[in-house]
């Protein structure tokens, strides 16, 4: 399974951006997505995460309110509506794929598969 994020850029505080993931190499719709960032002392930051079907969404308390996850099972896609966003949103941001989840969405070590990460960059 190979997952390849992009949409990342630099904008403005109160901006917003939408990152994608395309997954290729497996069954898109039995694997479970996840956003994670690196965060200072917190290796992998949960950003969000949605289910097979994309009915169950979870969202780390930083970005609940700003951000939205969706999937698009005929486009093998993953998105990332990030809206209002802040000077500390800057971070690489890395797309994750599992097919079950142990202990929860929201933890980075359950995942399986991993993206190459894109930028994003707010600016005040």
């Amino acid at each position: 399974v190979q997952l390849q994020a992009s949409g990342g850029g630099t904008v403005q505080a109160g901006d917003s951006l939408r990152l994608s993931c395309v997954v290729s190499g497996g069954t898109f719709s039995n694997l479970l997505m996840g956003w994670f960032r690196p965060a200072l002392g917190k290796g992998r930051e949960f950003v969000a995460a949605i289910d097979w079907s994309g009915r169950t969404t979870l969202y780390g308390d930083s970005v609940k309110g700003r951000f939205t996850i969706s999937r698009d099972n005929a486009k093998n896609t993953v998105y990332l509506e990030m809206n209002s966003l802040k000077v500390e949103d800057t971070a690489v941001y890395y797309c994750a794929a599992d097919q079950f989840n142990d202990r929860g969405l929201e933890y980075a070590d359950d995942y399986e598969y991993w993206g190459q990460g894109t930028q994003v960059t707010v600016s005040s």
